[in-house]
């Protein structure tokens, strides 16, 4: 029978041999050094800007909550240098990989909220409110 490890000191453990055996001097933020992580629900919590454009910059959705009325067409354009994607949690819209200079369109047709990310990248979220 195998003794057990207690699950703090497996972590530990791993954390310590995370950072073992790399001769990188270039640490993760250096390597991405525009890349900031959104805290989640932050989309959520920001107020809505009206407009019909979102700009992917910054590993970000620009704006996080975009308001739009019935029947307009939102384009998403990628100026980051990484491949993104714009996926609605609802599955009511979904593009395909956007490299840099890359857009994609959707128009949206019901009002509500809808939740979306990049599915590469899953900590950039936002949101477009769209009212009648």
């Amino acid at each position: 029978m195998s003794p057990r490890i207690p699950v703090a000191a497996l972590t530990a453990a791993l954390v310590l041999l995370a950072g073992c055996g790399s001769t990188s001097t270039t640490s993760a933020t250096s390597a991405m050094p525009s890349m900031t992580m959104s805290a989640p629900g932050s989309a959520a919590a920001q107020a809505p800007v009206s407009g019909n454009t979102v700009s992917i910059q910054n590993f970000a959705f620009a704006p996080a909550s975009l308001a739009v009325k019935v029947g307009t067409t939102v384009t998403w354009t990628n100026a980051d240098q990484d491949p993104h994607t714009v996926v609605a949690k609802g599955g009511q819209f979904k593009s395909g990989i956007l490299n840099t200079g890359a857009g994609y369109t959707f128009t949206f047709t019901t009002a509500g909220t809808y939740d979306y990310l990049c599915s590469i990248h899953p900590f950039m979220i936002a949101t477009v409110v769209v009212s009648a």
